[in-house]
């Protein structure tokens, strides 16, 4: 792998390698759907998830890609519960709601305040809402809208990596010390948290992506989350792509992944999850790949380690 690049992969830099946004319509959110999760008590249940859309994210990280989906002006008052209801219609009924809208719940020009109190209403009949949030933006207004809610509040907050050189390359306008802080703030109110974990972000070979995504699930449990998140990181972006054409990024191996979501299970301190989005771009074997996908959704429901798959293919990425 190559070394850290000597210009800044700032935010100029990485919108520079953007390409178009899809079109999305204002009106709905653009996308939808319900599926099976473990939550914490332990049930499988289904779970509703609902991606919002509205503004971009003020903060350019190296390697989103949700910006795609994403309006360059705030919406207008009233218009995120106009895609709840319209996602709510659309779809079967669950105990449990995320709603994800590509950047931050409590970012004031992303989703207008004002709507808060009319969302909260809107889902007094689930059991839990979870929201993402950037760890600079957790704040009173988390408290507020808690208040709100009849459901219990849950937070979802990007840690990526605790790697000290490469978090940093990362553009995420955050430190470890701004994580903690909101974890602890979070813990205070009782608020349970889940972080998003970068499995081999740029800069890395195969073997340190794994020791720093395990490291990163030891350093989010030990804070008090509840809940991790394992995220192959994938090109497609603009900005890893260019990375991966000059060797500064590869994709992860399914191996990889299955290797940190196990050793995340067998802490058995909270539920590790696997995100299996595009799961397919982190395999070469056509062979075992369906059922390497079915054991790792099994695992992610039963939060148990199940016996490997046996394949003869080599699935192991180059240092």
């Amino acid at each position: 792998m190559a070394e850290f690049p000597q210009f800044r992969l700032d935010d100029r830099w990485i919108s520079s390698l953007r390409g178009e946004k899809n079109k999305v319509d204002p009106e709905k959110p653009y996308a939808c759907l319900v599926e099976k999760e473990r939550t914490a008590s332990g049930e499988i249940e289904d779970v509703t998830t609902v991606f919002l859309t509205n503004r971009e994210c003020p903060f350019h990280c190296l390697m989103c890609d949700l910006w795609k989906n994403t309006l360059d002006y705030r919406v207008a008052p009233g218009m995120i519960p106009h895609q709840i209801t319209w996602a709510l219609n659309h779809l079967p009924p669950a105990k449990h709601i995320k709603l994800y809208n590509s950047g931050n719940f409590f970012d004031g020009k992303a989703i207008p305040e004002q709507d808060h109190a009319e969302i909260a209403q809107m889902l007094a009949g689930f059991e839990t809402v979870t929201v993402e949030c950037h760890p600079k933006l957790i704040n009173e207004k988390c408290l507020n809208f808690k208040d709100d809610l009849k459901p219990d509040l849950h937070m979802a907050i990007g840690l990526e990596t605790v790697h000290p050189d490469i978090l940093p390359k990362l553009n995420k306008g955050m430190d470890l010390n701004d994580f903690e802080r909101s974890i602890r703030f979070l813990n205070r109110n009782n608020i349970p948290s889940r972080a998003f974990v970068l499995l081999r972000p740029p800069f890395m070979t195969e073997s340190e992506g794994i020791k720093w995504a395990k490291r990163s699930i030891d350093y989010a449990f030990y804070l008090g989350v509840e809940c991790c998140v394992v995220i192959p990181t994938r090109a497609g972006n603009g900005a890893l792509d260019w990375l991966q054409t000059n060797e500064y990024f590869s994709h992860p191996a399914i191996s990889s992944l299955e290797s940190v979501l196990e050793y995340g299970i067998q802490l058995n301190t909270g539920r590790v999850f696997a995100d299996l989005w595009d799961i397919e771009l982190f395999s070469s074997c056509k062979r075992c790949i369906h059922k390497r996908k079915s054991r790792l959704q099994q695992m992610n429901l039963q939060q148990k380690i199940l016996p490997s798959i046996e394949c003869d293919c080599d699935l192991s990425k180059s240092e």
